[in-house]
């Protein structure tokens, strides 16, 4: 007998913890049961059908069940699902450790299985390299306010959102945390460029005055995600790295939520022609299908491990580290980026999907309407309480799935939206906000 929306529903509460939730809130406001997925829609068990608007928490590039993911994971199923890569090495992490370092200029490739993952990897990597080089003392961490890293302790500790970060703080590392570049905090007449010079000014007196015993800045190139896809100028990044140069500390690029052509370039580092020493990826990287994380990194850092001693290599380890299958599904995501086009196809659809939201941009309640890439944003002036979790419930009664970040509506579909799915995103969202109270 097929279940219904409701069974689902009542076993999920008697036995599932749900990620980032209260879970009384879900008496009120239940999870979306979800059995199938096709494109950029999720359909329930029921038959209804919903647009996934951020992408499945900003993983889904190529849509649900993309029959050329597939069929790479049919195939990697009957060669090997998996060999522990400590003593073995396979095909699908060696090829494509050789396409991510083509794409970066970054080698050596380590991985992991999430983002919060591929964070700690590179702060430790990073305080390890100081150490093999005889400077100890270089342990700190410089992070932006209102940055997101993750949520393990060493990820956490460079994060600066309360709500995840203030009940865990005897457990945390003490970071510095500095200026955000994000333009929403600019002064009235200051363009973004002129603020992103003047956040670095503060990264700069910082460096100046603790570089000694930083091991790292880490940044989430252009788009700080948690704080509301909180964009930025990429002279910042231009600035941060001659910084970083200058006084002797490593720049953790976190590409986690915005590589993967997510800003309009492969890698957000790009559009300030700039090189991290080390590169964090996750979410996109297998299409949204399996686990999998990496750090790349420059081949300076790898030789600093490089020895005769068991002590100075990495000896960081995961059990699913490379994981055979997740890295066919992410060698099948760029294949697709090759042989399709992907970022000239997503810049034309990011020009139809902006005059889609025109009107959306003019409402007098739009805040801050941005874009970049395939990302756009604007706060809700005056939303109410509870508004992010009350916009979720109206616009899944439309068959619309998003979730604001307190007063900020984003979206971030899949790539493979077309006109008239971004049309009705559009116009949800405006009819949506029209009856949200003030």
């Amino acid at each position: 007998m097929d279940m219904s929306n409701a069974d689902w529903l009542d076993r999920s509460r008697r036995a599932l913890w749900h990620p980032c939730s209260q879970m009384k809130h879900l008496e009120q406001a239940p999870p979306l049961p979800i059995a199938s997925g096709s494109g950029p829609w999720l359909v329930d068990y029921e038959g209804q059908r919903y647009l996934d608007a951020i992408s499945s928490w900003w993983v889904n590039l190529f849509g649900h069940a993309n029959a050329r993911i597939n069929a790479a994971l049919r195939d990697q199923l009957e060669r090997i699902e998996h060999v522990i890569l400590a003593g073995c090495t396979h095909g699908p992490v060696v090829e494509l450790s050789e396409r991510l370092a083509a794409l970066t200029g970054l080698g050596h490739a380590f991985y992991g299985s999430d983002g919060a993952s591929a964070t700690e990897i590179a702060l430790k990597m990073s305080t390890h390299y100081w150490r093999n080089q005889g400077h100890p003392q270089k342990h700190g961490f410089i992070s932006l306010k209102n940055g997101y890293h993750g949520e393990t302790l060493g990820a956490l500790s460079v994060t600066d959102v309360p709500l995840f970060k203030e009940a865990y703080a005897s457990l945390l590392c003490s970071t510095r945390q500095v200026m955000s570049p994000d333009w929403r905090l600019a002064e009235a007449g200051e363009s973004a460029h002129d603020y992103a010079l003047r956040a670095a000014v503060s990264l700069e007196m910082l460096l100046a005055q603790h570089a000694d015993e930083t091991a790292a800045l880490i940044v989430e190139p252009l788009v700080q995600g948690a704080a509301g896809m909180g964009m930025y100028h990429p002279v910042y990044l231009a600035r941060a790295r001659q910084l970083c140069d200058a006084y002797g500390v490593h720049l953790i690029a976190d590409e986690i939520a915005v590589g993967f052509g997510r800003t309009g370039t492969m890698f957000a580092c790009e559009q300030a022609n700039i090189r991290a020493d080390f590169m964090c990826l996750s979410k996109g990287i297998t299409g949204g299908y399996l686990p999998l994380s990496c750090v790349l990194t420059q081949d300076a850092v790898y030789a600093a491990f490089y020895d005769d001693a068991t002590a100075r290599g990495f000896l960081h380890s995961h059990s699913y580290t490379g994981n055979p299958l997740a890295c066919r599904a992410a060698l099948a995501v760029l294949d697709i980026f090759d042989e399709d086009g992907v970022l000239q196809a997503n810049r034309e659809k990011a020009a139809l999907f902006n005059q889609c939201l025109l009107p959306l941009a003019a409402h007098r309640r739009v805040r801050h309407f941005r874009h970049l890439g395939m990302i756009w944003a604007f706060e809700v002036a005056n939303a109410p309480p509870a508004f992010a979790q009350d916009f979720h419930q109206r616009a899944l009664a439309k068959g619309l799935f998003i979730r604001p970040i307190g007063d900020t509506v984003y979206f971030m579909p899949p790539y493979v939206i077309d006109v008239a799915e971004m049309q009705l995103m559009s116009s949800v969202t405006l009819e949506l906000l029209e009856a949200t109270p003030e």
